[in-house]
């Protein structure tokens, strides 16, 4: 069946750095977009940064740019997301997501897969 699991998360100072893992199986990875998004407690889902199917093409969210950077690896059916520079307001459990459209990244009915979420904690 399709899985999508996170993986990385943990407690960090503010200005330190996490990289977080989704390893993907039960579809085929490389003809799907990834996204990661994060939900912090009280607050709705948000958008975090996108990737095409190529990497040819990524997004961000404007509180992350210039700090988050999302890459993926098709053979090895994985997604990262690199996040440095880590803010108290960070604090989120991040997922990330699969979908086959791309016609607005950050709307979170376009994925047709999820994962559980890794809990991201930064102290300040």
């Amino acid at each position: 069946q399709v899985q999508l699991v996170e993986s990385g998360g943990g407690l960090v100072q503010a200005g330190g750095s996490l990289r977080l893992s989704c390893a993907a199986s039960g579809f085929t990875f490389s003809t799907y977009h990834m996204a990661w998004f994060r939900q912090a407690p009280g607050k709705e889902r948000e958008f975090v940064g996108f990737i095409s199917r190529s990497a040819g093409s990524t997004s961000y969210a404007d509180s992350v740019k210039g700090r988050f950077t999302v890459s993926r690896d098709n053979a090895k059916k994985t997604a990262f997301l690199q996040m440095n520079n880590l803010k108290p307001e960070d604090t989120a459990i991040y997922y990330c997501s699969a979908g086959v459209t791309d016609y607005n990244p950050a709307l979170t009915y376009q994925y047709d897969y999820w994962g559980q979420g890794t809990q991201v904690t930064v102290s300040s």
